[in-house]
């Protein structure tokens, strides 16, 4: 961003409090905040603005994150104060408050050679803690920490289509967990979000069915449809996901 950009915004957010809004728009006080949102990173040429999954386009107006090292298509979770609506082609002009980097990845194809590395170990984890938005099925759980060894957390998919598009509307997919036998009893929260664009999801299409291996009920298989937002953000408010371990 060009530095008179960077300073005209600068004397906007310190002018705020008697000024209110560098525009017509005195709809947010520097005092809103949102809850913790997921949202995709998106990398624009030295710059970088945020794809909320529920706030839509948002261009951060901060001038004190050179520490942030952006990645197209990375998952965070963020707390935004929002600032400005339909600001240069954007939804939204934000001060970011908090920006957090989430384990980010695709579906995987469970084969016979991949079945035992994907692993199949229960997972601390409940319904009300998987959401999906924007393209994304994003998971929040409790780890049971490992001692030496990142666990691996993966959304998998049939190799047969026919198995994958099942005749009851629903995409049939499979949460898998490998611990590697190296638990250590301490828990951390984590989270992971995987990107669903490689599946072919149609009008027509239900939901999604996903089975994973619980560590309360066991195996058990979870219905999405399609039109449930879902998901518990709440648990995310003060949780700190430093300390997980996974790959």
């Amino acid at each position: 961003m060009k530095k008179l950009h960077w300073l005209f915004m600068t004397i906007c957010l310190a002018v705020w409090p008697a000024l209110q809004s560098c525009d017509d728009n005195d709809g947010y006080s520097i005092g809103d905040y949102t809850p913790p949102l997921w949202a995709t990173m998106r990398v624009t040429g030295s710059s970088f603005y945020l794809d909320c999954d529920v706030w839509g386009t948002l261009w951060p107006v901060n001038t004190d994150m050179g520490w942030y090292e952006p990645a197209d298509g990375q998952r965070v979770i963020t707390v935004f104060n929002p600032l400005w609506d339909n600001y240069e082609g954007f939804d939204h002009a934000v001060k970011i408050l908090r920006l957090q980097n989430v384990l980010t990845k695709g579906v995987e194809t469970l084969t016979p050679e991949t079945d035992g590395e994907l692993g199949n170990d229960p997972v601390l984890i409940f319904k009300s803690d998987i959401s999906i938005s924007n393209g994304y099925m994003n998971i929040f759980f409790l780890q049971n920490l490992p001692a030496k060894t990142k666990h691996r957390i993966s959304l998998v998919r049939p190799s047969d289509d026919a198995e994958l598009y099942g005749d009851d509307g629903y995409i049939h997919l499979e949460l898998r967990y490998n611990t590697y036998d190296d638990v250590t009893g301490s828990r951390a929260y984590g989270a992971v979000s995987y990107n669903l664009n490689s599946l072919n999801m149609t009008p027509e299409t239900k939901g999604i069915k996903l089975k994973l291996n619980s560590e309360k009920n066991g195996k058990v298989e979870v219905v999405f449809n399609r039109k449930e937002s879902g998901g518990n953000m709440e648990k995310m408010q003060n949780q700190d996901l430093s300390k997980m371990q996974l790959r």
